[in-house]
């Protein structure tokens, strides 16, 4: 598979996440379900004094993550048909959709977990030292729950196409996260 054939297999695959997470974010903005962004994934559980996820690891944000991410699959099915990489190993577009969003969330996790016992505030930049680390695992924790899902749900993505999805997260997820700083949709970009 030449490079470009693998960066458009890779983005067809990462649409659904992107458009599950634009629609995440609209559920944010317009405050909708927002009893459930009052309940923490953790709930409320502290190791050595700290939270273990943190109050922005809602049950809305995993609800609407997953959700919106299986819709969005079905969507790009339709437009886009089943000719992604995966396809053979996909039953059916909602299955897969869940498995990335369900991926998606689980990935955050382990980092949140992370950067909340080393008293690193959520959405605040890590200290000098580690500033580098945590961005460039700010781009990818998401990418690698999804490939280890996806994995342990049978699907796994081939080797070629892992890698190129990181490269296209090191590359994408910045960009987008500028776009939605200039849109006023977050305040800063890492």
């Amino acid at each position: 598979m030449t490079f470009s054939a693998l960066v458009i297999a890779a983005l067809l695959l990462a649409l659904p996440v992107v458009l599950g997470g634009l629609v995440h974010i609209a559920f944010i903005k317009l405050r909708w379900l927002s009893a459930l962004s009052a309940v923490p994934l953790d709930g409320g559980v502290t190791l050595r004094g700290r939270r273990l996820f943190g109050a922005n690891k809602t049950l809305r944000g995993a609800l609407v993550m997953i959700v919106a991410t299986a819709f969005s699959a079905v969507a790009c099915a339709g437009v886009v048909g089943d000719h992604v990489v995966v396809a053979e190993q996909v039953s059916s577009p909602l299955w897969w959709g869940t498995v990335l969003g369900t991926g998606y969330i689980l990935g955050e996790l382990p980092n949140s977990f992370l950067k909340r016992q080393l008293d690193i505030a959520p959405g605040a930049p890590a200290a000098r030292g580690l500033r580098w680390f945590f961005w460039v695992v700010d781009q990818i924790d998401c990418l690698l729950g999804i490939l280890v899902v996806a994995a342990l749900a049978g699907a796994p993505l081939p080797l070629s196409i892992a890698v190129t999805l990181i490269v296209v997260a090191l590359v994408l997820h910045p960009l987008l996260a500028g776009l939605m700083v200039l849109l006023g949709l977050k305040s800063r970009v890492g």
